[in-house]
């Protein structure tokens, strides 16, 4: 077995319901080898915060070159498995969608997370066209264990206090035909309610990755849930650089 293999299958089983894979997201090579350092046991990017910390605006415009050197320097410095957010995989068809996961799997990713809405709009992709999206991108990584972890979109089309019982039910829709098209993980952003996040993390075939915020439930609570992954976005990278403003400002005054 390869050492791009092993570390796949490494990413794969640690996402266990009720003991879930939390990751501390990344942007850049040095934050990698820092949250690696801290006993992480895999590294995963997340794309506002790679687009905020050089200087874009996240929805993919971060170039698609600069998002892969960027990866390759990551994976370069962590024995870590490192899974990459391609955001919606710069493209609207399915082939290009595939191109753009070869791309990621050659600088060494062992997994990514693709999202079934406009980047442009935050609107939500016709299921069944989405669903052609990933099932190319599974075509396409079919020799390798590369975890695909697709997002789901539907619970940012309102705030927290809208979403409902329709809104769950179109995303355990969408996680079933996810699942059918190849992918291997079912990411719910912007979900925070714990009763929501457990009958979802019940219905979904795919294991549930759901994000830090403000107003999300302890890590012992999603535990209890189901949850099998909590990312924390944009977090870190705010946190960092918070930290940085900090300390400019008290040398400074």
């Amino acid at each position: 077995m390869s050492d791009h293999s092993s570390k796949a299958q490494q990413f794969r089983a640690l996402h266990v319901p009720g003991k879930p894979l939390v990751l501390f997201n990344v942007w850049d090579a040095g934050s990698a080898k820092s949250v690696a350092a801290r006993g992480a046991k895999a590294i995963a990017t997340g794309s506002w915060s790679v687009a905020n910390a050089n200087g874009f605006a996240d929805g993919e415009r971060v170039p698609l070159t600069f998002a892969i050197e960027n990866l390759r320097r990551i994976v370069a410095a962590t024995s870590l498995p490192v899974s990459i957010d391609l955001e919606s995989g710069y493209g609207d068809t399915p082939n290009v969608v595939g191109e753009t996961v070869r791309l990621a799997i050659e600088a060494g990713a062992i997994g990514c997370n693709l999202e079934d809405s406009f980047p442009a709009t935050g609107k939500l992709r016709d299921m069944a066209q989405n669903a052609d999206r990933i099932r190319v991108a599974r075509h396409t990584a079919d020799t390798e264990k590369f975890f695909i972890n697709a997002r789901t979109d539907v619970f940012f089309q309102g705030a927290p206090e809208t979403h409902n019982q329709q809104m769950l039910k179109e995303a355990v829709k969408r996680a079933c035909v996810y699942a059918d098209a190849g992918a291997d993980g079912n990411f719910a952003p912007g979900l925070v309610d714990i009763a929501l996040i457990s009958r979802l993390a019940k219905a979904s075939p795919l294991p549930l990755n759901i994000m830090v915020s403000g107003l999300t439930p302890p890590i012992r609570d999603l535990a209890e849930a189901g949850v099998a992954r909590v990312s924390h976005g944009p977090g870190p990278y705010l946190v960092a650089m918070k930290a940085l403003e900090e300390a400019a400002r008290a040398v400074s005054s």
